[in-house]
């Protein structure tokens, strides 16, 4: 794996230093920060630097925990392989959050006092964001998180936390509403789960239909720990053209099963979320009903046609075939379409780290500076999912979304989005928050 491993980085002139740009030998990306932006003193430790990864160990979010955690310990690899961060080794340090808010305020706490790490990272579910992120900006802990919510971007939340590795509900829904709209139909019914990042699909997806001139016909929110969905279903209305669903969850077969029962051989267009089939195998018997109905991934499951040598690279480094499923067993199907963030999420970490020549926890205040700086991530080895830019105003990262449809039992890629396609008004700004 010799063509993936990020060396150090070397002959910056000083005007590369200040701007931020300067390619990772061998990866064959640049990286740019704002213009007036200033390093900090080099490091002269080889303490290392400890990372919290708040993991969804158990709970409903398991099973994206078991491959965030799969990814996140290849990319250290990568990263120590190469050198480190400021010639300093990376350490992870795990803490289970259950999936429960409750908990991952406790994780935050424990990372802080406790292990005393420079950053944590990890936290996928929104509920558990939104019950973490205030005690990890009282502590003045850096709260780096891979979920797609709109809570960091909505500027609601704090200074310490950043979303730098996956988009956010907003933006992704509003570059695939036109597509939407154009191919599949206007009237929709939305079934979501009820916490934070349904809403953020019920609130988002039905303003950017209406900005269409579509129509939300029916708004079904259902706890995200259903176990049966047939009392949902006939809430429907009969002349819906689309149905849009983001099931997450224990029973997602169970919620397809049911819908193939309800809809029989008839049936509206139907458009979802990977959420609702991550880690599940689309060869799965009760999965034929969905032949032909179509998904948002953030990075394509199924290795495409004109896979890039980063995504190749990217599978290998994970140990996910071209299914993506583990090299180890093929039964064991990743969470693709999200885990990638975790990747991502740590080179912007150790992008910052370096800009800001971070040494220690009296550096985090540079730290939170210096990936505030951060404009854009060009796509390669540190960024396989594609290229993107980054607001350092309200924290959060804008990139391609891709729609593809169920064909013969995979996803196949039907349309890949710009990245202006996702754009909408910025209203936070974390920089005029005290550090």
């Amino acid at each position: 794996m010799s063509d993936i491993i990020i060396k150090p980085k070397s002959g910056l002139t000083r005007r590369s230093t200040l701007l931020g740009f300067g390619a990772a030998a061998g990866a064959g990306i640049i990286t740019s920060a704002a213009p007036g932006f200033v390093r900090y003193s080099q490091a002269q430790t080889s303490e290392p630097i400890k990372i919290g990864l708040e993991l969804h160990r158990t709970g409903i979010g398991a099973s994206y925990g078991r491959w965030y955690e799969r990814v996140t310990n290849a990319a250290v690899k990568i990263i120590n392989d190469g050198g480190g961060i400021n010639g300093r080794p990376v350490e992870i340090v795990v803490e289970d959050d259950g999936t429960d808010p409750k908990r991952g305020a406790e994780v935050v706490e424990k990372f802080a006092t406790q292990h005393k790490v420079d950053v944590t990272f990890g936290t996928l579910f929104s509920h558990v964001v939104m019950g973490a992120a205030p005690r990890a900006g009282e502590l003045k802990m850096p709260y780096v998180v891979v979920s797609e919510g709109f809570h960091v971007a909505s500027g609601k939340l704090n200074r310490y936390c950043f979303q730098p590795g996956i988009t956010d509900v907003r933006s992704q829904v509003t570059a695939m509403a036109p597509w939407v709209s154009k191919n599949l139909g206007k009237k929709v019914t939305m079934i979501f789960p009820d916490y934070a990042f349904g809403h953020d699909h019920r609130d988002y997806f039905s303003a950017a239909m209406k900005a269409q001139g579509g129509e939300i016909q029916q708004l079904i929110a259902v706890p995200p720990t259903e176990t049966s969905f047939t009392r949902y279903l006939p809430q429907i209305p009969s002349d819906t053209e689309v149905l849009y669903h983001v099931m997450v969850g224990p029973s997602v077969l169970t919620f397809v099963t049911e819908l193939g029962q309800f809809y029989g051989s008839k049936r509206p267009e139907i458009f979802g979320f990977i959420d609702s089939l991550e880690a599940v195998d689309l060869a799965t018997p009760q999965l034929e009903y969905l032949e032909g109905t179509y998904f948002w991934e953030g990075m394509p499951r199924y290795a495409q046609k004109d896979q890039s040598q980063w995504d190749k690279a990217y599978r290998a480094a994970v140990g996910v075939d071209d299914n993506g499923a583990s090299l180890a067993d093929p039964k064991d199907i990743s969470t693709y379409a999200h885990m990638f963030g975790c990747w991502e999420s740590l080179f912007a970490i150790k992008q910052a780290m370096e800009l800001s020549s971070y040494s220690g926890p009296k550096d985090k205040a540079g730290f939170i500076e210096a990936m505030e700086s951060i404009q854009k991530f060009d796509e390669g080895a540190e960024h396989p999912q594609g290229d993107k830019t980054f607001n350092g105003k309200n924290h959060q990262v804008y990139g391609h979304q891709y729609i593809s449809k169920v064909e013969g039992g995979k996803l196949s890629v039907v349309h890949k989005t710009a990245i202006e396609d996702g754009a909408y008004e910025i209203t936070g700004d974390y920089t005029k928050m005290a550090l």
